[in-house]
């Protein structure tokens, strides 16, 4: 998880709360610098206990780049970036293999 941050507001130090981060695949790269990331997540339904899979799909900001689809990332919250990417990407945990 990221570190809390100081930030200075008023003349104050003030801690800035942590950011959350996801990991997830990275299923398309069609726009410049924007990666769509799949989340997978596997729930138990409350009453008849069987596992269900969820998937989310978010829209991050690659500066660089530098993910390719099939890519595993790690993602952060940050302020939007434009009406659909709310998150970035911090690093490529592992790389996709090459065909």
């Amino acid at each position: 998880m990221a570190e809390a941050t100081q930030v200075n507001v008023g003349g104050q130090r003030a801690a800035r709360r942590q950011r959350r981060t996801q990991v997830g695949v990275v299923e398309g790269v069609g726009r410049s610098k924007t990666i769509k990331v799949r989340l997978d997540r596997v729930v138990q339904h409350a009453k008849y206990g069987k596992h269900l899979h969820r998937r989310n799909t978010l829209q991050a900001h690659d500066e660089n780049n530098e993910a390719r689809r099939g890519d595993v990332v790690e993602i952060m919250e940050c302020r939007p970036v434009s009406k659909t990417k709310s998150w970035r990407l911090v690093r490529v945990v592992r790389a996709a293999a090459a065909n």
